[in-house]
């Protein structure tokens, strides 16, 4: 919870538990910061639901807020519980795989 003597601003700050909400059967993002070195998106993916196989061009991280699910790195299997943070290096294969509701942010840097 926020003190009331902080100012909150709009654009530099984001209160994440007024953006975690979740679609019944799907998977929503929304983007918290853009810029042309970094991109963190917030991803809120509903039990049951999952990313297949893919890679991104950057490096980045991603930092589980919420839930229980797997998350599959270059085929190594890691547990997307709370507070855990995930490196990935550029092209690196991994997958997702949301077993409770889970959010998490996804930071992607550009070199």
């Amino acid at each position: 919870m926020v003190d009331d003597k902080f100012k909150m601003v709009d654009d530099k700050v984001n209160d994440l538990n007024k953006l975690i909400e979740y679609s019944k059967d799907g998977i929503l993002s929304k983007v918290l910061i853009k810029s042309e070195k970094n991109n963190v998106t917030l991803f809120c993916m509903a039990a049951g639901t999952e990313m297949t196989e893919h890679t991104s061009t950057k490096e980045g991280t991603v930092h589980v807020v919420e839930g229980k699910g797997v998350f599959t790195l270059e085929g190594e299997k890691i547990a997307m519980i709370p507070n855990i943070l995930i490196h990935m290096e550029k092209n690196a294969v991994h997958s997702l795989k949301a077993e409770e509701n889970t959010t998490f942010i996804l930071s992607l840097h550009k070199e």
